[in-house]
């Protein structure tokens, strides 16, 4: 037990960054709620949108395979994918709360923030997303709540969920959905500020691919890293079935993205020598070209580091997107020169601890992740090849 706390306590390099973080966010944390916006953030009138909503639509990016994995797993009923859509849900509902606390912190008065639930107007893109983000929230509570009745063997309470799983996960489907691409929809109000590589009357469907691709690399993501700090298997068939899903949404993403381009006449933008121009082929490279090489080259589409690798970039790509969409496309028109605030990044790198530590924890104590079909057939394979070999001695002794 001594050796235990001793190995907890043992400071390393990431303890403390994670520290440092930790100090430092709380801080900043002060200082954005005591002083409020304008000491804490680089944001204006002219630029009110900075580093915060960029990282609220990154992080509902990312938790898109939420909705797409139970939809395959539990209403396509494709039961391959079931061992994986507990860590899907997880990864969603964090990403949920992540973007509801960045929201809140970006508020100009936070202790407002209820009045969407009773101040309704239905013509405004905002109130569409907070709905959907309430609503879905809410379906992921009730997605995960199996794993946490599990622990306490709350058997009637598991019984009901299980019997509203599927309108539940429809619900979910379609809340996400329609939330996915209202993003997009939001720029569409502002066509004469943002940078014409980022602004097209499709975006909210630009929108609602690239999650799928970034949402399916996030599942590939953490499951190798989770492999590898708990010691668990890796079932490449799924892997390869993901990694099938990023390199399709990849593809029909790039070949959409340059036909609109050319269909609205933007291609002489694409070689301008301008910032956004660099920031556009950076994304491109980074989250399509390399991601496309390395799920079409035979060596590494089977390969679990190639696959691991090939999500890396597709979640950079997909992060660069929304930051590009966010910020770099406005930036120009708005007059101003907008860098992030020593508070802004502190905040953010605060709350992306915070995600990575109830992930970690999670599934440290919760039945999150399922054996893996292929550990079980490596044991039953070994027993039997013992079993021969006992057998087959017996016989020679004979």
């Amino acid at each position: 037990m001594k050796l235990m706390m001793k190995n907890n306590f043992k400071l390393s390099f990431w303890k403390i960054i994670s520290v440092i973080i930790t100090v430092l966010g709380i801080y900043s944390l002060a200082v954005r709620f005591v002083k409020g916006l304008g000491s804490s953030t680089n944001l204006s009138d002219n630029v009110p949108w900075g580093l915060w909503i960029g990282f609220d639509f990154i992080g509902v990016g990312l938790a898109a395979a939420g909705f797409t994995i139970a939809a395959v797993a539990h209403i396509f009923n494709n039961h391959k994918y079931e061992s994986i859509a507990r860590p899907a849900i997880l990864t969603a509902f964090i990403g949920y709360m992540m973007v509801v606390a960045l929201l809140i912190i970006d508020l100009g008065k936070p202790e407002n923030f209820w009045h969407p639930l009773v101040m309704w107007n239905v013509h405004s893109v905002m109130f569409e997303i907070t709905w959907c983000v309430i609503c879905y929230s809410t379906v992921l509570t009730i997605e995960f709540a199996p794993v946490i009745l599990e622990k306490f063997n709350l058997t009637k309470i598991q019984k009901f969920i299980k019997k509203i799983t599927v309108p539940v996960i429809i619900c979910g489907v379609l809340f996400s959905t329609l939330h996915q691409s209202s993003f997009g929809s939001l720029y569409l109000i502002v066509p004469a500020k943002v940078y014409p590589l980022w602004y097209s009357s499709y975006l909210p469907l630009h929108f609602f691919i690239s999650c799928i691709a970034a949402g399916l690399s996030m599942i590939i993501f953490e499951s190798y890293l989770c492999a590898r700090a708990f010691n668990r298997g890796l079932n490449i068939n799924i892997l390869s079935g993901l990694a099938k899903g990023v390199l399709a949404a990849v593809v029909i993403g790039a070949v959409f993205k340059f036909a609109d381009l050319t269909a609205d006449g933007k291609i002489p933008f694409l070689f301008a020598q301008a910032n956004e121009t660099y920031a556009f082929w950076l994304e491109i490279i980074i989250g399509t070209v390399v991601p496309v090489f390395i799920l079409t080259s035979h060596k590494l589409k089977v390969n679990r580091t190639g696959i691991y690798f090939a999500s890396i970039f597709a979640i950079s790509g997909f992060i660069l997107n929304r930051m590009n969409v966010c910020v770099t496309s406005l930036v120009r028109s708005s007059g101003e020169n907008y860098r992030p605030s020593f508070e802004e990044i502190s905040i953010t790198l605060f709350l992306v601890l915070i995600a990575m530590l109830a992930f970690k924890l999670i599934v440290e104590n919760f039945q999150v992740f399922e054996k893996e079909e292929h550990q079980t057939d490596s044991i039953s394979a070994k027993q039997e090849i013992f079993s021969k070999n006992l057998i087959f001695n017996k016989q020679n002794e004979c």
